[in-house]
């Protein structure tokens, strides 16, 4: 299995990176969208990462284009986008498949890593009135839906799409590797 650490990746502006950059740092990872219900979520996600950066934590977007069309933008369209509407300063990358046989090896090791999120059950009730029902278990849901990673680049928590930034089960999971120092 490869460390997440080794996973190569682009930042929204096309240079090259990967979560090693933020070694040591406690990770939110999120799969986002620009035209989803959830897509406000950018605020509370952008006021998460103002509030416990200094501590260490850092947000992490990957917009995806894999639920209903909801990411078409290019990476400036994304950008822009989330600069303009939401004041986004956490780090953005380029787009990237989260689900089906393109899926990025990152979210590959993620959704091994971490099969089952919490609080997954009424959205997936949700999303079956709409006709979707993902066949794998383990397969990311939606977007939005947050993977948090601790200082040593394990996958400790997954959390469902409507998980809003400031849910207790979310905010004490952060704390709680926050508080184990670097």
């Amino acid at each position: 299995m490869t460390a997440l650490y080794d996973i190569p990746l682009n930042k929204i502006d096309g240079t090259p990176g990967s979560l090693a950059d933020y070694r040591g740092k406690v990770l939110l990872v999120v799969n986002v969208a620009s035209k989803c219900g959830l897509t406000p979520q950018y605020e509370g996600l952008e006021a998460l990462y103002q509030a416990k950066r200094k501590q260490g934590l850092e947000v992490l977007g990957f917009p995806a284009n894999n639920f209903k069309g909801q990411e078409p933008g290019t990476e400036e369209e994304i950008r822009d986008f989330c600069s303009t509407t939401y004041d986004v300063h956490f780090p953005l990358f380029s787009k990237i498949s989260v689900l089906g046989d393109d899926q990025h090896p990152l979210y590959t090791q993620l959704t091994a890593q971490q099969p089952q999120a919490i609080g997954d059950g009424p959205f997936r009730e949700r999303l079956k009135g709409f006709g979707v029902n993902p066949e794998n278990p383990a397969d990311v849901l939606w977007n939005f839906e947050k993977f948090l990673i601790n200082r040593n680049g394990e996958v400790v928590a997954r959390f469902a799409p409507d998980t809003a930034a400031d849910d207790p089960r979310l905010v004490t999971a952060i704390e709680q590797e926050l508080a184990k120092g670097a």
